[in-house]
């Protein structure tokens, strides 16, 4: 009798053993998106009127306004962090921001690295001088010292237009564009290119110290810069963004610093 329940048992444990190994291993669940619900917007603060400190240190602008109202329609919290301008593509790719949102210029250049949403906005890079300089035209550049932010889109813009570079006697960058204007305005340098958004938002405030050439360095648009890899993040913000400019509250916002809509 003992024997015979051994034998039955090894049969039974055969016969486990035999369904253990044949039955088939359930699929590990797919890892699940972890949900965004913050970002870090790079941003230059001396940018006005995109973004920059107001009186009281706090960062204010157009740009901030548009990043504050998408940001809240999708549930996420922003949290705006000045960078380094010229180096905007490291801080981005390293993971130190996840977007650049701060009139940042499209490019084909810059698409190699950066995700782009549609364009919101039209710009142009124009000429600014002083109000009595002599400077009518591009022409009328050659021999001068002209001033431009590093790394900015106005640098490409005049590197673009090679003979025209090419006859100034220096172009001299600066960190940002104030401390360009304001070179311009001491006479050591005889011309500033920039976004038209700001210098034109810079000189209303000293309209008898500066001049706007009816020349300019050419036509762009802005967008919201992502890592290529961050689709999710650049779809939900395009979307969001097509839909502000549908219902009118990017207008609004446009108005309230431009005294106009120029949102494209």
């Amino acid at each position: 009798m003992k024997k015979l329940t051994a034998a039955l048992m090894m049969s039974a444990s055969a016969l486990l053993a035999a369904c253990n190994k044949e039955a088939p291993q359930e699929a590990a669940a797919p890892a699940t998106p972890e949900a965004i619900t913050k970002i870090v917007v790079g941003l230059d603060d001396n940018f006005p009127p995109m973004g920059f400190r107001n009186e009281k240190n706090e960062l204010v602008g157009f740009d901030i306004d548009l990043a504050r109202e998408a940001t809240s329609r999708l549930g996420i919290e922003a949290e705006f962090k000045p960078i380094d301008w010229s180096a905007k593509e490291a801080e981005l790719n390293s993971k130190r921001v996840d977007v650049l949102w701060n009139g940042l210029t499209i490019t084909d250049e810059r698409k190699k690295n950066i995700g782009f949403t549609a364009p919101y906005m039209e710009n142009h890079q124009i000429i600014i001088v002083a109000s009595k300089s002599p400077i009518q035209s591009k022409a009328d550049l050659a021999g001068r010292v002209v001033g431009a932010q590093e790394g900015s889109s106005a640098v490409d813009a005049i590197k673009k237009e090679a003979d025209v570079a090419k006859s100034f006697k220096e172009l001299k960058t600066f960190g940002d564009n104030i401390t360009a204007l304001m070179d311009l305005s001491t006479g050591r340098l005889d011309a500033v290119v920039v976004d038209e958004v700001v210098g034109r938002y810079y000189i209303t405030k000293r309209a008898d110290q500066y001049r706007v050439l009816t020349y300019h360095f050419g036509t762009e648009e802005y967008g919201v810069g992502t890592r290529k890899d961050d689709t999710e993040l650049l779809s939900k913000l395009d979307n969001t963004l097509n839909q502000m400019k549908q219902d009118g509250t990017a207008a609004k916002i446009a108005n309230q610093w431009f005294g106009a809509n120029i949102i494209k």
